[in-house]
Order: C-alpha cells, then sequence, then structure tokens
C-alpha cells in the first residue's frame, strides 16, 4: 500500500474511480487526499504468539492461492449494496464484474487496475502497486513489511486482521477476514481517513488453479473518446 503522488486535481477523477472498486474503495480515497485523517489513529497492536500465528497462517493461505471465483456483496458507506462475480488468479490479476443495475467492470491485470462504467462511458486506470489491493496480489505475500497490523480479532467461525500502511499512518485502513477449518478469505473491510467504511463479503468461493486469461483484460471501449 503506497500513497500516490497525485495533484489536488487529478485526485478527484481518481476517488470517483476508485470509490467502484471493491477492493480498494475508501482506502484509496484516503491515499488520493478525501479529506481529513482519523483524529485517532489505530495504535500498533502488542500481538501475543497466538495472534503473530493467525497472522502466519493468513501469511501462508494468501501466498499458496492460485485462483478463485465466486461471489461478492459490497456495501457502502450509506448503507447501499451491490453484488456481482469475484475472480482472482494470483499474483496480480482479479475481476470484479458488477450484476445489474450497476454496470460497473473492475479489472487488475497484474500492473495496472482498470475501472470501466458502462453507464458514464468512462475508463480509468491507476497502479496496481498504490492500491490496498497488492496486499493481496503481491507475489511475495508479507504481512510483517510495510503495514502496521492493528488489530487480531476472532469470532465465532474466523478470524480477522487489521491493518494499515506504515508510511501512511495517518490514513485509512484495512481489514482483511478469514473463515476457518478448513481457512478461506471471507471478505474485508475498508475503513477510509473520515472513518467511512466500504465492506466486502465473499460467498460460493471455490478454487481455480487456473483461470482463463481473457477474464483479466480490460481495455478502453472508447479509447478516442478521451483524446481533447
Amino acid at each position: 500500500m503506497i500513497a500516490a503522488d497525485l495533484h489536488e486535481d487529478d485526485a478527484l477523477p481518481a476517488r470517483r474511480a476508485l470509490s467502484a472498486f471493491p477492493a480498494i474503495a475508501a482506502l484509496c480515497a484516503a491515499l488520493y487526499g478525501a479529506g481529513p485523517a482519523l483524529a485517532a489513529d489505530p495504535p500498533p497492536a502488542n500481538l501475543s504468539a497466538d495472534d503473530k500465528a493467525l497472522v502466519q497462517k493468513a501469511t501462508d493461505y494468501i501466498q499458496n492461492l492460485k485462483g478463485v471465483e465466486g461471489k461478492f456483496t459490497q456495501t457502502d458507506p450509506k448503507g447501499q449494496a451491490s453484488t456481482g462475480a469475484f475472480f482472482m488468479q494470483r499474483p496480480g490479476k482479479a475481476r470484479f464484474q458488477y450484476a445489474p443495475p450497476a454496470q460497473l467492470l473492475v479489472v487488475a491485470d497484474g500492473s495496472d487496475v482498470s475501472v470501466y462504467d458502462r453507464k458514464l462511458k468512462t475508463f480509468e486506470q491507476y497502479p496496481l502497486e498504490q492500491t490496498p489491493l497488492m496486499l493481496l496480489l503481491a507475489k511475495t505475500v508479507r504481512l510483517d513489511r510495510g503495514i502496521v497490523i492493528t488489530a487480531v480479532d476472532r469470532s465465532k467461525d474466523g478470524f480477522a486482521i487489521a491493518a494499515r500502511d506504515a508510511h501512511n499512518q495517518t490514513q485509512g485502513q484495512l481489514t482483511i477476514r478469514f473463515s476457518q477449518n478448513p481457512i478461506a478469505l471471507s471478505g474485508w473491510t475498508v475503513t477510509d481517513a473520515q472513518g467511512r467504511k466500504t465492506e466486502v463479503r465473499l460467498s460460493g468461493l471455490h478454487e481455480k488453479p487456473s483461470l482463463p486469461a481473457d477474464l483479466f483484460v480490460l481495455r478502453d471501449p472508447h479509447p478516442h473518446a478521451a483524446q481533447p
């Protein structure tokens, strides 16, 4: 998770497009300058041996995960829900295909994140490495470098790891949730610098060692429309 070096004029369209992306919505808005930082930034957690074991378990699980497909339900800070199909091929690739009435398609192709809004006919791209999605898609997953873990929470059916960017400690927070027995990614919550939360829940997740390559290709369908 690396803060983007954008001018304020560039931040407005970036925030609009990234708000469509369930994995990076609120936190990326924070990184692109969405407003004042949280008044009380979560302090680093004092991890117990059991906490560290869960962090290592999550790290090993993500590192060994090749491909998955399933469904997602996204709930935005206003409580509005969207659904769709989710695909992930590690390292570097993911696809969020929104179901109607939403007309959004978001694809990470290994280097960039592309956001296409069919309704508005807009297409925007951002470097994958500048998004929290990189935490899941990195070739080598490290939950002990570049981020600060602020909490490890347990529930009846799993656990969650909350983290923030170590280099931008006044910005947002990403909480990744896992089910257990067997361990599986179950979703995440992104909290922006103003405390607004975007939640994503995954369901029907199936491991697929190999997914069709064209799922992770998204080109501007109107390449000349953006020309002056």
